[in-house]
């Protein structure tokens, strides 16, 4: 063999060879789906800081979540350090105000848990759940996310003892996989607990509500990515599966009614909550994004006339757009942003002394610890994640979460891109990120002189810079 052809044998040996080691790898779903080019992506994403300063695009710029976001996720995901160094990259809208003797690491304390549910009098429910962790998982539909998405996240959740809700989708055996503590959400399409008519099945609540994994029921009435419009599924992702699960027809575009048919006032929302809390005999939370505040007012005083109307806690959802795919005006116009929501709601539940009654979720690109303990100081009492919760599978910000061709298999319908995404290695990732959240939280609690993060109220924030981010915090 002349010497010229045994020399270009060798790099089409060495590319073969490398094909076949990213074929076979678990770790990496980009690799998998997309052998050998897909290294560009990594080569790019390690040597992109120390090539920062000839680009002029800042790290802190992308949309809707910038670099600096998106790698403190993927690094704690992957258990790698987030130290940095040089000083802050970021522009921030809040600090938290550092006590002058912190806590010391013998005054620490764990979060001792909250229930959610009452035990005795009107509204009370036979099975109250003891949440023990303030950061959980949001809903994400199966159909929406794909198989093996739905998979690591409820290994995931299982292995750092958190919830994960099913999204309107109804609930999958994939949701139930890894054991975790589930919340069953209810669409506007009752997906899951519908009859033929797709009205509410009190025979489906019953027996799902049967199911030990499923602690409480949501009530979808909105969420940040289109208030005011139902839940879309192409009828490419319609397959015969997930058309059992939700009772729908095969391959035909799944379209949610915009609202509740059964549900078109206060007085109907609270008997809705009242029946299925007697149905289930568990914890009913209603999601929803703040429009009008009267409504608020109003809300919470059915609450107090009418003890047994009121929910057991209230998800408060931002309105800067979630993971559904909805009209560009829905997302970007439409609905409080979390930043404004949250604060008038925790000071509704107060003037209406609901504290005790009404436990408050948020939920709206809180993805990091600055974020959620941001969340915590307003008034939250948890806080969850849809969008952390992909990044940490391996999402990577590509915007194709509708078209079922997602490259790392989150949100895909093809088969082919599903099977690069292992639901076992995907899910300690889950659990890595979920973990270290809590822990940089606590973090911020202890240096606010906190022993445990429950303590937060809105004196340890404040705003700075009020045109950058929105949010709101004490002043004094």
């Amino acid at each position: 063999m002349p010497l010229s052809l045994a020399l270009l044998g060798l790099p089409v040996a060495g590319l073969a060879a490398l094909y076949v080691r990213d074929r076979r790898q678990t770790q990496h779903t980009i690799l998998r789906n997309y052998p050998v080019i897909g290294h560009v992506r990594y080569f790019a994403e390690t040597w992109g800081e120390y090539m920062r300063q000839y680009h002029y695009l800042p790290d802190w710029a992308e949309r809707p979540f910038s670099r600096l976001e998106r790698s403190w996720v993927y690094r704690s995901a992957k258990g790698v350090s987030n130290l940095v160094s040089f000083g802050s990259e970021n522009v921030p809208a809040f600090v938290f105000r550092n006590a002058p003797f912190p806590v010391l690491d013998e005054e620490k304390r764990s979060f001792p848990g909250k229930q959610i549910g009452i035990v005795e009098g009107p509204g009370a429910c036979r099975e109250p759940y003891l949440a023990r962790s303030f950061f959980n998982i949001s809903g994400m539909s199966y159909g929406a996310l794909s198989h093996a998405a739905v998979s690591a996240l409820s290994r995931g959740a299982k292995q750092a003892g958190i919830w994960l809700a099913t999204g309107e989708g109804g609930l999958a055996p994939y949701h139930l996989e890894g054991g975790c503590d589930v919340v069953m959400q209810i669409g506007t399409a009752k997906y899951g607990v519908r009859d033929a008519a797709g009205d509410l099945s009190e025979a489906r609540v019953r027996e799902i509500a049967a199911r030990p994994e499923v602690k409480m029921f949501e009530l979808k009435l909105a969420q940040g990515a289109k208030p005011g419009k139902g839940g879309i599924l192409p009828g490419a992702k319609v397959t015969p599966e997930i058309a059992a699960i939700r009772g729908i027809p095969v391959g035909q575009d799944s379209i949610s009614p915009n609202r509740h048919r059964d549900i078109d006032s206060i007085e109907t929302l609270g008997g809705f909550i009242d029946r299925l809390r007697r149905l289930s005999g568990k914890p009913v939370g209603v999601k929803f994004v703040v429009g009008g505040l009267d409504f608020l007012d109003a809300w919470f005083a059915d609450c107090v006339a009418h003890p047994e109307h009121c929910p057991d806690y209230v998800q408060v959802d931002g309105g800067e757009g979630g993971t559904g795919a909805a009209p560009a005006p829905l997302i970007d116009y439409v609905g409080l942003p979390i930043t404004e929501a949250l604060p008038v709601v925790a000071a509704a539940r107060t003037r209406h002394g609901l504290v005790d009654r009404l436990r408050i979720v948020a939920s709206g690109k809180l993805i990091t610890p600055d974020k959620v303990a941001w969340a915590l100081c307003m008034g939250a009492d948890f806080v969850v994640s849809a969008r952390g919760f992909m990044f940490s599978l391996g999402c990577i910000q590509a915007m194709k979460c509708g078209s079922g061709q997602c490259p790392t298999g989150v949100t895909a319908a093809d088969p082919r891109l599903i099977a690069g995404l292992d639901p076992t290695d995907k899910g300690v990732r889950v659990a890595r990120y979920a973990t270290r959240v809590r822990e940089e939280v606590e973090i911020i609690a202890h240096s606010c002189g906190l022993p445990e993060p429950s303590g937060f109220t809105p004196a340890h924030v404040t705003a700075i810079e009020r045109g950058v981010g929105g949010f709101r915090a004490a002043d004094g």
